[in-house]
């Protein structure tokens, strides 16, 4: 339990927050995917904990990539959407029920939701 899959096509993004994981909660392994098509891969070979996904991408969309991790096994409940939007827009596209989350990756209190899933998650891989 701990392996985490960062799929966002902004790349000071994504090491940022691959950074903060590894600082905060060494126990869990990040893979980062800047190019959507190339989280297709990853995500039909890797035994994966949490996808954290962002919506708008060139070339491929997080809903896309989101439908197809659900279409290969994986648990909508362990897939956070990410997005700049606001958290309207963001319900409107993905109701309640259907993934873990969706959270503006900019706003400081959706990044506190981002903290706890991690926490949990380094909890439950240090009991392993």
């Amino acid at each position: 339990m701990g392996k985490i899959v960062i799929v966002d096509d902004d790349a000071a993004f994504v090491g940022t927050l691959k950074d903060k994981i590894h600082a905060l909660y060494p126990l869990l392994e990040v893979i980062t995917c800047t190019d959507p098509l190339q989280a297709l891969a990853v995500l039909k070979k890797e035994q994966v904990d949490l996808l954290l996904v962002d919506l708008e991408m060139p070339t491929l969309d997080g809903s896309k990539i989101f439908k197809y991790a659900v279409s290969i096994g994986m648990d909508k409940n362990r897939i956070v959407i990410l997005s700049g939007r606001d958290s309207d827009y963001l319900h409107e596209q993905f109701p309640m029920g259907t993934c873990l989350a969706v959270l503006n990756k900019y706003e400081a209190k959706q990044k506190a939701v981002l903290d706890m899933i991690f926490s949990s998650m380094h909890r439950k891989a240090a009991a392993n």
